[in-house]
This record gives C-alpha cells, sequence and structure tokens, in this order.
C-alpha cells in the first residue's frame, strides 16, 4: 500500500509540473533561446573576432616596439602612415591584450614628454594585475604626480608599487622613492622608518645598501 501511495505521489508531482511547463512554455522557451543567444554570441565574439584582432593587433604593436626600442617616441606612440603606433592600437584593437599592454607603453611614453595627466590616464587604464609590468606601471603613476607637484598621490602609488608582487629589484626602488617623498613632505621620522625598511628587507639592493646615508641625513641613527 505504501508503494502504491508513493507511486501515486510520485506521478502527482510530475502531472504538476508538466501542467506548470505547458503554462509556461512560451516563457522558458525565450530564456532557453536568449541564454544560447548569449553563449553562442560569447563563442562567435571570441573566435570570430577577439582572436583575428589579437594577431592583428600583435603583429602591429611589433612596429610601434621597435620605434620604442629605438628611441623615437613620436613613432611609437602616433605611428606612422603604414602602422598605428600604440594609440591607434587601443582605438582600433579594443578589448585585445595588445590594446591593453599598449595602454603601458603610451603611459611610460607620454610620462617621458611631460604629458603628465595623460599618461596617468593610460596607465590607470592599463589591467597588469599579475604580471611584472603591474608595480612598474603604479611607480610611473607615482612619477607623474609627483611631477605634478602632488606629493601625497605619488607617495601613495610608490608604496602601491613597492608592496605590489614584492620582489628584490622593483621593491626597493620604490621603496626608496616614497621615503624621499615623505622627506619632501617633511614626515622626517615616517621616512625614516622607511629607510629603515628598505635597509632591513632588502639589505643586498643598492637601495637597501645606501639608506644608512638617508637615515643619517635625516637625522636618525643608522644603527638601530
Amino acid at each position: 500500500m505504501s508503494t502504491e501511495k508513493n507511486i501515486f505521489e510520485g506521478q502527482e508531482v510530475l502531472n504538476k509540473f508538466e501542467t506548470i511547463i505547458n503554462k509556461n512554455k512560451n516563457i522558458i522557451t525565450a530564456v532557453f533561446g536568449g541564454l544560447l543567444l548569449i553563449v553562442g554570441g560569447y563563442f562567435g565574439f571570441k573566435y570570430l573576432y577577439l582572436e583575428p584582432k589579437e594577431k592583428e593587433a600583435q603583429e602591429q604593436m611589433f612596429y610601434a616596439q621597435k620605434y620604442l626600442d629605438r628611441d623615437s617616441l613620436s613613432l611609437a606612440l602616433n605611428g606612422d602612415k603604414n602602422y598605428p603606433g600604440f594609440l591607434g592600437i587601443i582605438d582600433n584593437y579594443k578589448w585585445t591584450k595588445a590594446a591593453n599592454l599598449s595602454h603601458y607603453y603610451a603611459g611610460t611614453i607620454l610620462l617621458r614628454q611631460g604629458k603628465f595627466e595623460d599618461a596617468i590616464d593610460h596607465l590607470n587604464s592599463f589591467d597588469g594585475k599579475g604580471t611584472a609590468l603591474e608595480g612598474m606601471a603604479l611607480g610611473c603613476i607615482g612619477d607623474a604626480y609627483t611631477e605634478l607637484t602632488k606629493m601625497e598621490d605619488g607617495l601613495s602609488y610608490y608604496k602601491k608599487a613597492a608592496y605590489t608582487a614584492e620582489n628584490e629589484i622593483t621593491s626597493p626602488f620604490f621603496l626608496k622613492k616614497a621615503a624621499l617623498c615623505l622627506e619632501k613632505l617633511n614626515k622626517t621620522e615616517e621616512a625614516i622608518k622607511l629607510f629603515e625598511e628598505l635597509r632591513n628587507k632588502y639589505p643586498n639592493s643598492a637601495e637597501g645598501r645606501e639608506a644608512d646615508k638617508y637615515i643619517y641625513r635625516l637625522g636618525g641613527n643608522p644603527n638601530s
């Protein structure tokens, strides 16, 4: 009797489910169709548009990088009659990795050209998370802000650069810049502490080895 009851109840549930499906089949069909369109659109965008664009953008960036290697900053940035340059790659190949990397290159070039606000815009647009360039981009933003005499902003970015993906090369370099920023802001005690951190954390770096000189200059105790 219990088995028959379970079968009956199970059939009743199935009937109710079928009724709900029949009543809402237009909505369900529309939702399912919409999901198919989204999935199809994603794969279509990725394989039919983005991947060919990525390949083309990488080829164009090769020539921009060659100009940069030759220190032809304007040609690297703006291109010539045959190749677009980093700014053209950003405009013409949106959503590609090449366009993202071009923001970094454009930012560093604009920094060297003294166009600090534009440099900040491009460096902020660069997504370097998880790459070796992440800290460098943050440090370059710090350079741009200090050139604009926005020392507090510069300090903030130097610290971000130093503590992002910490390593023996860029971290001590930007820690020193942060400490010098603090000195210019007349935050002597904080500057001394940062130089001490630099010395103790990166004793084998060039910046770490000369930290005591700055500590002494600021009135601190190099032997502490």
